[in-house]
């Protein structure tokens, strides 16, 4: 098999383990398991954890003495425990065998992408000269959405006797995986029931605390060579434990297979019955990753993102982990685009806006799973109006962090740990949301021509997210604009004035330029006509839509120092000594923590965690931001836009995994120097763990997902318009050649093949017809279905 498609970790390292567990964590689209070793338990060095997606749970923590309410991504019992040690023949019993035992000689660990399985190999080696050979396969069934399986095979070498193992399904667990949460009340599992049944399944039983979500998991054991099993159970735990003869070169060989159902399954039945009778009429191993092995086989045929050189294996590892959190079994599921993915416990497992980077692969690839995720947002309008009412405004306000219910979920403390002080978070006046919405939406009817999304659920998110901003727009009359006022942006880092009573910026540009003004002008595209077009059941008629217009006309911009101002009154704030803290900390990504503990705060200074005004050149090209800025009266030409850009790269720290992928995005675009320095570190933020031990804690989908779409739409350049396949590439020498494939209005498995100066296009036999082609300089061309063509490129 090609190397390409294996991460491999060729030595235990114990303070690295945490990050190869997220890194080769297992997943349908269902729930995923971490990639941890099955002989261990949480502890400093590991984290055995499955999580399903859309399961959550709220309990109360009493926090600095107060009653702190937080909704959960809930921790699932364990199905993967096994435990074993040696019974020599001859010879005192020795230690269960774990990777941190002093036996230990040699540990690899392959995660192979192609086939979505996990192989784990060690080998113990004794004093006296005994060694066993381990290699546990693990796979969660891209097929299935609710089998998994993990096949252990132990080998002798130099002895023979017997060895005792014990299967363990364990249900005594709570969430513990992030530190700064350990203050956090984490037990979210209540009514725990286990048992065994007379065909040695184990099962487990149990549900949510607060929301009641029943909870079956069931794990069928079978071994060679047969051995009678003896089962101790409690209520939280089911045991099975045996004694299986070994000897030189005769493999033992034991399989758990584990079957997963919940309360949130449709059709609903009993839980445990049904994860009881799935994992009994389960087909055994070889059948189950044969199955497994061919379901990945489609996922990668419309999925992969092929790169040249060491950029490849990278955006392969991302579309996995993408593909793993959001498969086609999502689009059957109300659930959202978990910023951590389906890895870990940091966030908890809230939903951000983290879908601005992952919708837009997502839909020329996988459409239905982009609508799915679309309509989680449109089943929460109630929760986003009611919102929006709270605040005094009309439409729909979504929450920063969302979880089941669509209500905020944004803590109101937060912990810095650098300074062991719990903190007043104001995140929650993040309104960019709802704009990351629209224009995916807006992206996922171009991409598609789903019309029976835009003209009924895609208007109607459309015009209440249009409604809000037009409500929350002031008159300013000294300034003759309306201005957006009392929020915060994605630079986070600026949450207040200094030394005011209250918090909140005004005219941040993320939600002013690019938020407000394109959603007020989208709403009559989107609806294909007139205002009159109007759903009426929205309450939105033509003097809404004529306001709007205005609105969107007379947007306060404000500048300083002929750059954009990232929000009104950046330009009046102290300049922070980078050098200095540099020297001091060297790492200042984090640069709120670092100012917090010295009693000091970084809304007094020009520096940002990640990209905040640049978010334009991320989400628009320079000739459509020029446009829009023309549209409010202002004037954005080149020199005006890379001052910007040098202005505010010499003042962000890079504190997201988000920002150096913004980052380079846009200076690729405007070929500028550094970009691939950018890109590099995107690619690298989780396998590299350049956040310090963050990935540890679940991998950034956002980050993951952005690469792969910095291939597509920022090299290639592809954008899909109704009038055609645009295709626009920027000179990236680091990635110079890439091939995927899209789905562009009905046709499916368009193969588009970028090499320098040159782009080909091959589209399938089908009867929908052509597919039209713009090239730089407006060229248009058209492919004929069954034809493949290939184009040269002008030089730049």
């Amino acid at each position: 098999m090609n190397a390409t498609w294996r991460w491999e970790y060729k030595r235990y390292d114990p303070k690295a383990e945490r990050l190869a567990e997220s890194l080769c964590a297992l997943g349908n689209g269902r729930f995923a398991t971490r990639g941890s070793s099955p002989e261990t338990v949480a502890d400093g060095a590991h984290y055995p954890a499955t999580y399903l997606a859309g399961c959550y749970d709220r309990i109360i923590s009493t926090v600095t003495g107060r009653k702190v309410s937080n909704e959960d991504m809930v921790r699932l019992p364990d199905w993967t425990s096994l435990r074993y040690r040696c019974l020599p023949d001859g010879a005192a019993p020795g230690d269960c065998l774990t990777p941190d035992h002093p036996t230990l000689r040699h540990y690899f660990v392959s995660l192979d992408m192609r086939s979505g399985t996990l192989t784990r190999r060690m080998l113990f080696h004794d004093a006296d000269g005994r060694r066993l050979g381990v290699t546990h396969t693990r796979l969660v069934h891209a097929g299935d959405p609710h089998l998994a399986a993990q096949r252990t095979v132990l080998t002798a070498y130099g002895w023979r006797g017997r060895v005792e193992a014990e299967s363990v399904l364990d249900g005594d667990i709570a969430n513990a995986g992030v530190d700064r949460y350990r203050a956090l009340a984490g037990q979210h599992l209540v009514d725990h029931r286990a048992a065994v049944e007379a065909e040695g399944t184990a099962w487990l039983s149990c549900a949510t605390a607060a929301s009641h979500l029943q909870v079956g998991i069931a794990v069928r054991l079978s071994a060679r060579p047969l051995a009678p099993v003896r089962c101790a159970c409690t209520a939280t735990i089911a045991r099975q434990s045996f004694v299986l003869p070994v000897r030189r070169a005769e493999p033992v060989v034991i399989v758990k297979t584990a079957a997963l159902f919940t309360s949130l399954d449709r059709p609903w039945d009993d839980p445990v019955r049904s994860s009881i009778e799935h994992a009994g009429h389960a087909r055994d191993f070889a059948t189950l990753l044969a199955t497994h092995r061919t379901s990945w086989q489609r996922l990668w045929s419309e999925g992969e993102v092929k790169a040249a050189g060491e950029t490849g294996p990278i955006l392969r590892l991302h579309a996995f982990h993408l593909l793993q959190t959001l498969s086609p079994h999502t689009a059957e599921l109300d659930v959202g685009v978990p910023a951590r993915g389906l890895h870990g416990e940091a966030y908890r497992g809230h939903v951000f806006w983290d879908e601005l980077f992952v919708v837009p692969y997502l839909s020329p690839h996988f459409p239905e799973t982009a609508r799915a995720l679309l309509m989680y947002r449109h089943r929460r309008l109630p929760a986003a109006r009611e919102a929006a009412r709270l605040v005094g405004a009309r439409g729909v306000m979504f929450p920063w962090q969302s979880g089941s219910s669509g209500a905020e979920e944004t803590q109101r403390l937060h912990l810095n740990p650098h300074s062991g002080r719990w903190l007043p978070d104001h995140s929650r006046l993040q309104r960019h949301v709802g704009s990351a919405i629209a224009w995916n939406v807006w992206r996922y009817g171009q991409a598609t021509g789903d019309t029976g999304f835009m003209h009924g659920p895609g208007a109607e998110l459309l015009l209440h997210v249009a409604r809000f901003w037009a409500d929350v727009a002031t008159w300013d009359a000294g300034l003759d604009r309306y201005r957006i006022r009392g929020i915060v942006g994605p630079d986070e880092y600026h949450d207040a004035y200094p030394d005011a009573a209250a918090p909140g910026i005004d005219d941040n540009q993320r939600h002013g330029s690019l938020g407000a003004r394109p959603r007020l002008r989208s709403v009559r595209r989107a609806l294909g006509g007139p205002p009159q077009r109007a759903p009426h059941a929205t309450g939105i008629g033509p003097d809404d839509l004529h306001a709007w217009e205005d609105i969107s006309h007379r947007l306060y911009v404000p500048f300083h120092r002929d750059v954009i101002s990232q929000f009104h009154g950046y330009g009046d704030l102290a300049e922070l000594d980078w050098d200095a803290y540099r020297a001091r900390y060297h790492d200042i990504r984090r640069l709120d923590r670092i100012l917090e503990a010295e009693g000091d705060t970084p809304n007094r200074y020009q520096a940002s965690k990640q990209a905040d005004t640049l978010m334009l050149g991320y989400l628009f090209r320079h000739s459509e931001l020029a446009r829009l800025f023309s549209r409010l009266g202002y004037r954005l030409d080149d020199e005006l836009w890379r001052r910007t850009v040098a202005y505010y790269l010499r003042r962000t720290c890079h504190g997201s995994t988000l920002s150096s992928l913004v980052h380079g995005w846009v200076l690729a675009r405007q070929q500028g120097e550094g970009a691939w320095r950018y890109c590099q570190e995107a690619l690298l933020s989780d396998i590299a763990d350049v956040q310090g031990g963050t990935t540890g804690e679940g991998i950034h989908l956002g980050a993951m997902g952005g690469t792969l779409d910095l291939v597509e739409r920022g090299v290639v350049g592809l954008e899909l318009g109704t009038d055609g396949l645009h295709v626009d590439p920027v000179p990236l020498s680091e990635v110079p050649a890439s091939t995927f494939s899209v789905c562009y209005l009905g046709h499916r498995d368009i193969r588009i093949s970028f090499r320098p100066g040159r782009i080909g296009i091959r589209v399938p036999p089908s009867p929908l017809g052509p597919v039209p082609l713009v090239l730089p300089g407006d060229r248009r061309e058209s492919i004929a279905a069954g034809r493949e063509r290939w184009f040269r490129l002008p030089k730049n």
